[in-house]
């Protein structure tokens, strides 16, 4: 009976605890579906008593500005890239590392490991120096470049642990079949990595996407993504509000629907390796 009590507590706690998390979101939502005028004149939270304030006119405002579609886009265009050169990168060099045999494998992992420890600002103007002779400063390339050079160490680090654990005998099975080490990788290891595939996908995702340092340093007018062109607004009109609302909804929306989508394999992927 204690048990069943105190369990009980525990998840009336925690449906609290996420109440309040929530808070922030809904507020969101409600405050890019009213009029610039309602927001000036109380708070969101006004709408329950008064429903007729919602309307989808900021929306329509949205769709009009050109500078927040197109960041929008080139926030996708930056996102996608990152995310699926990492996996794809990643992927083979945890493999390597993992069950291929060569010289000085463990060195090399000690310094992908190392590399986990180094924070983004210490490269961002070594790294803005060798893109501006590469010339692609200020390029969707050189953002992508960037985070896919910063996403790599924790990539290879995740994958390469989940990998250790596949059983050596199922591979050494495969071998006797005649598979190649591609065909091994492609056929047995990756169909049994969906888990830790998918952490690493939503891990990388949501930090590209939300990404505003690295983005507002290696981009320009027009390859600045939301997260830079929300920023803007803000500088150049202070209360444009009826963009701004909408827009920052959008540009939250969007991960958190990515990361629940995927949850279960998140959580599976991120507890691969904890337990031998």
């Amino acid at each position: 009976m204690a048990d069943r009590v105190g369990g009980g507590l525990v998840q009336a706690f925690l449906i609290v605890v996420g109440m309040f998390w929530l808070v922030p979101t809904l507020g969101l939502l409600l405050a890019s579906l009213r009029t610039p005028e309602d927001m000036a004149a109380d708070g969101w939270w006004t709408v329950f008593t008064e429903p007729s304030q919602l309307t989808f006119g900021a929306y329509e405002t949205l769709l009009e500005n050109g500078d927040i579609t197109g960041s929008l886009l080139n926030t996708a265009y930056i996102t996608v890239p990152a995310t699926v050169l990492v996996v794809v990168i990643g992927s083979l060099a945890g493999y390597a590392f993992a069950w291929m045999e060569f010289p000085g494998r463990d060195w090399w992992f000690l310094g992908v490991v190392g590399l986990l420890v180094v924070p983004v600002q210490v490269a961002l103007i070594p790294i803005a120096e060798l893109f501006g002779s590469l010339g692609i400063f200020g390029s969707l390339v050189g953002v992508v470049l960037f985070h896919v050079g910063f996403g790599l160490p924790f990539a290879v680090f995740l994958l390469r642990n989940f990998f250790a654990e596949i059983p050596k005998e199922l591979l050494e099975a495969a071998r006797l079949d005649g598979a190649g080490e591609l065909r091994l990788f492609a056929r047995v290891v990756m169909p049994l990595a969906g888990p830790a595939i998918a952490s690493l996908g939503i891990f990388q995702f949501l930090w590209v996407w939300n990404d505003m340092l690295v983005a507002l340093i290696f981009t320009d007018s027009g390859s600045q993504p939301i997260t830079v062109a929300l920023q803007t607004q803000v500088r150049q009109f202070g209360n444009n509000i009826d963009v701004l609302a909408p827009g920052a909804f959008i540009s939250m929306v969007i991960p958190l629907a990515v990361f629940f989508a995927f949850q279960r394999q998140f959580v599976s992927g991120v507890m691969a390796g904890a337990v031998k």
